[in-house]
């Protein structure tokens, strides 16, 4: 059976019933910049999980009352016209996929356990919950993905639909989304957990996100992909990111701090020369960004301690970090980066263990 696809219900029987999700957002340690075909990666990407950052969806389902199957959509707890727009259209184009939902009325209700505009993927973690819970309908309707990693490979794939980073929420730990000849199960299509063992350090891995901005991108994501077709630098960046993917797995693997430190922090600085160098150019660093990144590189090399920074694509630092120097690193966030940060906003999160269906 091909489990990418499902199939109608019954309409002699009524089928009512409420499935929720909580999944978490992720940040990339190898980004991948620039898309193909529908919404497919143009290099693969590795991340890992949140702990603290999700969010929580929750679907209640009920046979059609009317000829048109009315579905409705909430953030937290009040109507966003536009959330709702890309939410509902999001499922109108699910509909091969799951065509059930053209039979069902449905009311989804959402919310984030970080405020929006953080600095946080909320697409990843809110398009994670929501192909989460759509998968347990088709479960519990349809009687299919009772295999888990069927049921989680399906969740995955439909979540790459609605936002590429959304792909690698599915799971806890470390994941990776893209084809990569090293890694032979991985998918353009979907992401897979990371299967080689990790080092027990980075499994303990911390990340204080450090707020420099908390208003809306001037150039959305979206648009910051698509200046990768005809960008002067694509195919040096796909072999980049190839030999960085290839180290960090080495580095993972062996606990090796140096190389993680010099592989992830390229990574970040390479994503935003890209965006500046293409055309348009365009920057999402902000002053104060890089007045923090001068910061962690000095206290690095005083301190000798295993501390670096990843970005996503805006200005906020990922600072990352262990567990047995997080005292210490406290007092450096409260001494020497927080004046830098809005309002001294900073969302203190970890490795996460991926997603948990509530009840």
């Amino acid at each position: 059976m091909n489990i990418f696809s499902s199939s109608l219900i019954s309409e002699t029987q009524n089928h009512s019933g409420t499935v929720s999700w909580q999944s978490p957002s992720n940040i990339a340690l190898i980004k991948y910049w620039g898309k193909f075909g529908v919404q497919l990666p143009k290099n693969s990407s590795l991340s890992f999980a949140l702990s603290e950052a999700y969010t929580y969806t929750s679907i209640k389902y009920s046979s059609k009352i009317s000829e048109k199957a009315e579905h409705e959509f909430f953030f937290e707890g009040k109507e966003n016209p536009a959330f709702s727009k890309k939410v509902l259209h999001f499922l109108k184009e699910l509909d091969v996929i799951f065509p059930f939902l053209k039979q069902l009325d449905i009311k989804i209700e959402s919310k984030n356990s970080f405020p929006h505009s953080a600095g946080i993927a909320s697409s990843a973690s809110s398009m994670s919950a929501l192909a989460l819970c759509l998968c347990s309908i088709e479960q519990e309707l349809i009687g299919s993905l009772q295999d888990e990693i069927d049921f989680f490979t399906k969740a995955s794939y439909v979540a790459r639909l609605g936002s590429g980073s959304a792909s690698r929420s599915v799971y806890g730990g470390y994941s990776v989304w893209g084809e990569f000849t090293e890694l032979v199960e991985t998918s353009n299509d979907y992401a897979v957990p990371f299967t080689y063992e990790v080092h027990p350090l980075f499994m303990l891995l911390r990340d204080s996100i450090l707020i420099v901005s908390d208003t809306e991108k001037a150039v959305s994501s979206r648009a910051g992909h698509a200046l990768m077709n005809g960008h002067p630098y694509a195919d040096a960046r796909i072999a980049q990111s190839k030999q960085n993917m290839s180290c960090l797995i080495a580095a993972l693997k062996q606990g090796d701090t140096d190389l993680f430190i010099e592989v992830v922090e390229n990574e970040a600085m390479s994503l935003h020369a890209l965006m500046m160098s293409s055309k348009p150019w365009y920057s999402l660093l902000h002053p104060n960004t890089l007045m923090i990144l001068d910061k962690i590189r000095a206290f690095r090399e005083k301190n000798g301690l295993f501390i670096c920074f990843t970005l996503d694509a805006g200005p906020n630092v990922h600072l990352l970090y262990t567990e047995e120097d997080e005292s210490q690193v406290m007092q450096f966030i409260d001494n020497d980066l927080i004046e830098y940060c809005v309002d001294r906003n900073i969302i203190h999160d970890k490795v996460g263990f991926g997603p948990k269906r509530m009840e």
